[in-house]
């Protein structure tokens, strides 16, 4: 029955288009037309139903600050910085800019531009001046300064840190003078150019750079007593007094800097990774200055780096190659093949002080560990955030009681904030105990050996 009725549908269809074809200009075909066709909305409001046009998406905001107009294009720019400010000098222009990239990877890109580009480079970061670089090409100066940055109150998923650039060029862009060698040309290596060789790209280093003075605990009394430790609590300010009595602690750069000698230990400003290397390879060689068995050795200049941002010239790179060469700090060496950079000026965060200290404190290999066993040992509502390389340091912390690094040095918390910078309070405090629970050796016991054949 149905099959029957089939034909008659089709030529009721047939019928029905051939009258709307033979109407096609007719009112009634018209409006059948209209109410079939696209809404004309959509055309000029496609994010209606969807995102919006490319073109109007893709238009990012742009600084309002913009480079001068007579800007050398010889300078070389980072790409990934932001123009913040541009001032004008006594000697030229001075732009500030601000980037999320680490501080290493700006002096590396820098470094690698001035001398691919013909740059004479007259002055490059050193340990008494950090991250600056000053080059002349032709009648031109510049002077690059890369400085780390804390960031206060970041936005979430955003970096805790970002580097601040001052690019300053002119005519005359005056370099940091550097200390002058007193020794005698012929006392030194005939192999590494000197000022006033033709190969010679500077800054001058200064003499003994890793010599450490000839000092008697009562010669160090006043390096111990900072004027500024009232601006942290008490046990930590002995902490650091014990630390400085016994030569772990520098003021140096804060001395080079104003070429005077100060005693200003600026407890509450972030430590740097390559600071905290230096302190961890002294406190430990003092506290066991009676043990060599347990001494952490600098290594010779004659070892291949092993961070590529480490150069055999870098002042500190006896301790931080020494510790990558006793697999106390993460590097191609103990098998981490990405860890390929140091990052010496970056900020030491909480995590790091714990997984570089804490073999140092055990003297075994640390124990296997989770989330949920670090969690329902310490009760870190953050466990979540700590680096896997991070999660057994920081369980075997705990075993230590109230002598554990996170304990002395953070007190009770909750909140372990594992990428918070550490203060060079906090990293002083760390190492003024190394060993565990009930066995270990403190600042304060050390000291009483150093001085005992004295008394």
């Amino acid at each position: 029955m149905v099959l029957c009725k089939r034909p008659a549908v089709f030529l009721s269809l047939a019928v029905l288009l051939s009258s709307l074809t033979a109407c096609a200009s007719s009112p009634v075909a018209k409006n059948l037309e209209d109410s079939l066709a696209a809404d004309p909305r959509l055309e000029n409001n496609s994010v209606i139903f969807g995102k919006a046009k490319q073109t109007e998406a893709q238009q990012l905001p742009q600084s309002a600050v913009q480079l001068p107009a007579d800007f050398p294009a010889t300078i070389p720019l980072y790409t990934n910085a932001q123009l913040e400010e541009v001032t004008p000098s006594s000697n030229g222009v001075s732009t500030r800019w601000l980037s999320s990239d680490p501080s290493n990877i700006i002096e590396s890109f820098y470094r690698n531009q001035f001398q691919a580009n013909n740059w004479q480079i007259l002055q490059q970061p050193t340990d008494q001046q950090s991250n600056v670089f000053v080059a002349q090409r032709n009648d031109l100066q510049v002077k690059v300064s890369i400085q780390p940055k804390l960031v206060t109150n970041p936005a979430p998923n955003q970096p805790q840190t970002n580097t601040e650039l001052l690019i300053s060029y002119g005519d005359k862009v005056t370099a940091t003078a550097q200390p002058t060698p007193t020794t005698n040309k012929s006392e030194t290596n005939n192999n590494v150019p000197e000022a006033g060789d033709s190969q010679f790209i500077g800054p001058v280093s200064p003499v003994n750079v890793a010599s450490q003075p000839a000092s008697t605990p009562d010669d160090s009394k006043t390096t111990s007593e900072f004027s500024d430790l009232n601006k942290v609590s008490k046990e930590l300010r002995q902490h650091i007094q014990d630390l400085a009595a016994l030569g772990v602690l520098s003021v140096q750069s804060n001395a080079a800097k104003s070429n005077t000698v100060t005693n200003q230990f600026e407890p509450n400003k972030i430590i740097t990774r390559k600071e905290y290397a230096r302190w961890l390879v002294a406190a430990n060689n003092a506290m066991y200055a009676n043990n060599p068995a347990k001494q952490i050795r600098l290594a010779s200049e004659s070892v291949q780096s092993a961070f590529s941002d480490i150069p055999k010239t870098n002042p500190d790179f006896g301790q931080i190659q020494g510790l990558a060469e006793a697999g106390l700090i993460l590097s191609p060496l103990s098998g981490d093949s990405t860890e390929v950079l140091f990052r010496p000026d970056a900020p030491l965060t909480r995590e790091q002080l714990i997984l570089w200290k804490l073999p140092l404190d055990t003297r075994q290999a640390l124990p296997g560990a989770n989330l949920d066993a670090v969690k329902q040992t310490w009760g870190f509502q953050d466990v979540g955030k700590i680096d896997p390389k991070a999660l057994r340091a920081v369980l075997a912390d705990f075993q230590s009681g109230e002598q554990s690094n996170i304990r002395r040095v953070f007190g009770y918390t909750t909140l372990f904030q594992p990428k918070k910078p550490v203060t060079r309070a906090e990293g002083a405090a760390a190492l003024w105990y190394f060993g565990t629970q009930g066995d270990g050796v403190s600042a304060s016991d050390a000291l009483k050996l150093k001085r005992s054949p004295q008394q």
